[in-house]
């Protein structure tokens, strides 16, 4: 599958159903963007399964600050609306794929319920009382 571009129309709808979404956040003048492009580009053809978009920051701004993307590329990994995956920087195409496995054998029920868990769980405890 080819990538998608992504804009402020189409990115929530996108990225909030279900499935695999990566999303490259990127700009023409990014050296390193250029560098990571053909490689998001080859795992788009090899993972038919997942959707591929690109966000190019310059033409969409408003996007790129919702998520307060800062530096460029940027990879987002999203999977069933849940984002999984955040960084800055130009991966190798192993890195990426690793990424991509791992995000598809995740248990979604699980990272669901890690999400609503209550943070503190551990009964509070006392200080002995002083005699």
């Amino acid at each position: 599958m080819a990538t998608v571009e992504l804009t402020a129309e189409n990115f929530n709808s996108t990225v909030s159903g279900d499935g695999l979404v990566l999303v490259d956040f990127w700009a023409a003048w990014c050296g390193p963007c250029r560098m990571f492009g053909p490689v998001f580009e080859r795992a788009s053809e090899q993972h038919a399964d997942a959707v591929f978009g690109k966000v190019d920051t310059e033409a969409q701004p408003e996007v790129a600050a919702a998520f307060s993307i800062s530096s460029i590329p940027t990879l987002m990994i999203v999977r069933d609306g849940i984002v999984l995956y955040s960084q800055p920087g130009a991966l190798p195409e192993s890195a990426l794929e690793q990424l991509i496995a791992k995000a598809k054998e995740l248990d979604m029920d699980e990272v669901r319920a890690s999400i609503t868990a209550p943070e503190d769980t551990a009964p509070e405890t006392t200080a002995p009382a002083k005699a």
